[in-house]
Formats: structure tokens, C-alpha cells, sequence
């Protein structure tokens, strides 16, 4: 299917921007803005893996081998044509403000890019003043994740297994959601919503793949 290249594109705060292997751990600053990711040239193997260092107090649930690993659990169709997976360093500022989302998907310039974001090695995750959407409450107690609020900002506290659940399947899956969607539906800023619910009911979809990759890289890890 034939695309226009389009602008650069952000939706909700917990999730998303939308619309071989080359790995290298990049230093501070050599990407100042994520669309400056260039296109894959023609003998590239995809997807390109990058892993940047997320500094002293934070960490990456999931290794960039492991992501990919989960990603090649889907039918080829499904991952094929994302370009990078992107383990990005985080800004502290980003951090305190609670801004930021754990993961995004973006798009445009020959790009599909799933961005992964770390957490902080203490596993409070900043969710910022505003009391999180019930729609979010939700999604993090699938997880157990446990919202509390501390001050004048609310937290979500981890167990490192649920949270590599999570960034399986709620936010690596969802991901990919968005990535099928602008191939196979008709993508558009206005139609943030339906985006969202096909993102969710894609990842939903693949609960049991990715409790199997979850299986599987635990016992990898153990062995």
C-alpha cells in the first residue's frame, strides 16, 4: 500500500506517538529529536536494534534481544516493515514531570519505530499530578501494578515480573497494534480513539503469545 510520508505524530501521555542487525549503544545527545532516525538503506536487516544507556537510576525491563525476541513471535506479517526497535534514554526532566510514556510508536520518512523507555531502578513510576484515567487504572491492575498516591503526584510501584509483562504485552504489543493499524486501516490524526481501541484489542489478542515469551524468557534467564 502506497503512503504519503507524513508529519510527525503524538497521542496519549501512556502510551504512544504513531503516525542484519545494526545495534549500537549510543552516546548522550547523538539523536536530539527521534525523527532523526534515518531510513533504512537497502542491505540494512531489519528491525535495526538501538540501546542507549538509561542512565544511573534507571533501567530497562526487557534487553533489546529480548524485544526483538518477543516481536519474532508474531507471524512475520505482523512485524514486518518496523525499521528499529529503539531502547531510548530517558530525560530526568521528562521524568519528574511525568510527560513522558513507556513506549511510542513512530511513523514517516521510511521509519516504523517502537520506542521503549526505561524505569526507575527504585519501580516507582511517575504518573504526575493529574490522577491517572480509570481506562489506565485498569490496564496497570491487570498488571498488578499498584497506583498509589504519595504528595502531590501518583505513583505506580512494581514487581519486576509484572512489569515485564507489562512491557510485553501492554506496551511492546500495542505497539505493534499501531504499526498494523497505518498498513491495514485508515490512519488519521482525528481518529485518535480508534486508534487507541484497535492498539488495546491487538495487544489483548496476544495476551497468551505474550505470556508464553514471558515463560520462555524467564527460563532462558534461569537456566
Amino acid at each position: 500500500m502506497n503512503r504519503k510520508h507524513t508529519a510527525w505524530k503524538k497521542s496519549r501521555k501512556f502510551g504512544d506517538i504513531y503516525g542484519g542487525r545494526t545495534r549500537p549503544r549510543l552516546n548522550d545527545n547523538i539523536f536530539q529529536r527521534t525523527h532523526s532516525l534515518k531510513r533504512p538503506q537497502e542491505n540494512d536487516v531489519l528491525p535495526i536494534l538501538i540501546e542507549e544507556n538509561p542512565s544511573k537510576d534507571f533501567f530497562f525491563p526487557l534487553s533489546i534481544d529480548e524485544a526483538l525476541e518477543a516481536l519474532k513471535a508474531f507471524p512475520k506479517r505482523d512485524y514486518e516493515g518496523i525499521t528499529h526497535i529503539w531502547l531510548k534514554r530517558i530525560k530526568l526532566s521528562e521524568y519528574k514531570n511525568g510527560s513522558l510514556p513507556l513506549a511510542e510508536f513512530i511513523c514517516g520518512s521510511g521509519v516504523r519505530v517502537v520506542i521503549l523507555y526505561p524505569m526507575p531502578k527504585n519501580m516507582k513510576q511517575n504518573l504526575g499530578e493529574k490522577k491517572p484515567s480509570q481506562r489506565t487504572l485498569n490496564e496497570y491492575a491487570k498488571y498488578n501494578g499498584n497506583v498509589i498516591k504519595s504528595g502531590n503526584k501518583w505513583f505506580c510501584s512494581w514487581e519486576i515480573s509484572n512489569l515485564r509483562k507489562f512491557y510485553i504485552n501492554c506496551l511492546l504489543y500495542h505497539e505493534v497494534g499501531h504499526h498494523i493499524d497505518w498498513y491495514y486501516r485508515n490512519w488519521s490524526k482525528a481518529n485518535t480513539k480508534q486508534l487507541e481501541d484497535f492498539a488495546n484489542e491487538y495487544a489483548i489478542q496476544k495476551t497468551s503469545t505474550a505470556t508464553y515469551v514471558f515463560n520462555k524468557l524467564e527460563n532462558e534467564k534461569n537456566a
